[in-house]
């Protein structure tokens, strides 16, 4: 199965989360990943939603949401011409010795100290899935103590527009 991001405008609203959700559960469409933020227009937000099919299932999903009132416009993300990124946030052992360890590796991945404990450090890192996927790889022997991923967001290079207005 093929992975798919797409990227919705929709209302910025109360219950338009759970309308487009619920779309994805009723007809059996599982979400990899959701991302949804306010635009540069306060009154549309954007979600970023990563599914995984064939062409069929993406034609499907892309029709589905142009029914929901709420939906504005939808995009299938070109990966060629697109920026992926996404944000996460590491606690990582750091006693003695490991701190020193823990700052390098995180140092090598452009990721950043953004808490010190007396037996942890808070890293955090954006970039792609495998940047993310990498630098957690590498802190895994100093022991993650907590980990949270943001999800994929995306949006396309320049001055590309791909909309399928509903």
């Amino acid at each position: 199965m093929k992975r798919y991001v797409i990227s919705v405008l929709v209302e910025n609203h109360s219950g338009v989360l759970s309308r487009v959700s619920g779309m994805f559960s009723r007809r059996g469409y599982n979400i990899d990943s959701l991302t949804v933020g306010m635009t540069e227009n306060p009154e549309i937000s954007r979600m970023t939603i990563v599914v995984r099919g064939d062409e069929y299932i993406l034609e499907q999903i892309e029709k589905q949401l142009a029914k929901l009132v709420e939906v504005v416009s939808i995009k299938h993300c070109d990966p060629s011409v697109t920026v992926f990124r996404e944000l996460a946030l590491i606690k990582v052992s750091a006693e003695g010795t490991n701190r020193l360890g823990v700052i390098e590796t995180a140092n090598i991945f452009r990721a950043r100290v953004v808490d010190v404990a007396m037996d942890s450090l808070l890293i955090e890192v954006t970039g792609s899935e495998e940047k993310i996927a990498g630098l957690i790889r590498l802190l895994e022997p100093f022991g993650i103590k907590e980990l949270v991923r943001t999800g994929l967001t995306a949006m396309e290079r320049g001055g590309i527009t791909r909309d399928i207005e509903t």
